[in-house]
């Protein structure tokens, strides 16, 4: 937009004011200060009241032309949203003129297909959770029914009786670790596993055929604990570090773990006392 202030009007002000300045010039030259006095004032006033005319002018036509543009603004505003309301409200009553032309039956029936497509779009994503978190138990717990099967071993090899019974005890803890674990899988829609991993049943294999050649020896049953101790805590990590396991699930988890750490550095002191 132009500027009204660089118009031709306040140009030729200016221009006014330039010939009265010369004016003025003149009269000094040639009259006497009495003439002098009478014909400056007029002169100056005459001017400075042409340019603010000149100036005022200009500064409504900018506030005109402002106003004129705000308002045309609110109004296309104001049309767009009267057309996106009566959209709207037209969709709406399509729809409420659709379902209310179907019968009892079908209303029936549309309800029930809407529900059940919500069901289909939240169940999916709380099956993977699930899924997840059996997988992570269920691996879990393999190693769990291995600790108990080998403290079931060394309480069966031991000649000690302080060993034995602490054995004893290690089969009981790892016998409720396992069956807080499988109260937790069936929760989650698993089965129980009862099983044990393959690792496990060789290495007990291997156990039996060396006590049958060397005997039982009780820093050789220690050592085999120490060891199966330690798969227990792998186990343990990588099953916390399974995102699945969330709130108190993984506090059950955390706990056995510590238990299972306090369980191998002390066979370890155990195993240092055997001569």
């Amino acid at each position: 937009m132009e500027n009204p202030l660089n118009s031709k009007p306040v140009d030729k002000a200016v221009d006014k004011a330039q010939d009265v300045l010369d004016q003025t010039k003149d009269a000094i030259a040639d009259s006497s200060a009495a003439d002098l006095l009478n014909k400056v004032p007029a002169s100056i006033k005459d001017a400075s009241d042409k340019v603010v005319t000149v100036a005022k002018d200009a500064s409504d036509k900018v506030v005109t032309a402002a106003k004129d543009a705000r308002d045309k603004a609110v109004t296309t505003a104001k049309e767009a949203s009267d057309k996106a309301v009566a959209s709207a409200k037209e969709a709406s009553d399509k729809v409420v003129e659709g379902f209310n032309s179907l019968s009892t039956t079908q209303k029936i029936v549309g309800g029930a297909l809407v529900a059940l497509g919500l069901t289909y779009l939240v169940a999916p994503k709380k099956k993977g959770k699930d899924k997840r978190k059996a997988a992570a138990l269920d691996q879990l717990l393999l190693f769990v029914n291995d600790r108990i099967e080998g403290y079931k071993r060394a309480v069966a090899e031991t000649t000690n009786a302080d060993l034995r019974g602490y054995y004893e005890l290690l089969v009981a803890q790892s016998q409720q670790f396992a069956s807080t674990l499988n109260g937790y899988l069936k929760k989650v829609g698993g089965e129980r596993e009862t099983g044990t991993t393959l690792k496990g049943k060789l290495y007990r294999k291997l156990m039996d055929a060396q006590a049958f050649v060397t005997g039982h020896d009780e820093k050789a049953i220690l050592a085999a604990n120490v060891f199966g101790e330690r798969w227990a805590i792998r186990a343990y990590k990588k099953a916390l570090r399974r995102k699945a396991l969330k709130g108190e699930m993984r506090t059950a988890v955390q706990k056995q773990f510590a238990q299972s750490k306090k369980t191998y550095k002390h066979l370890k002191q155990l195993t240092k006392q055997q001569r």
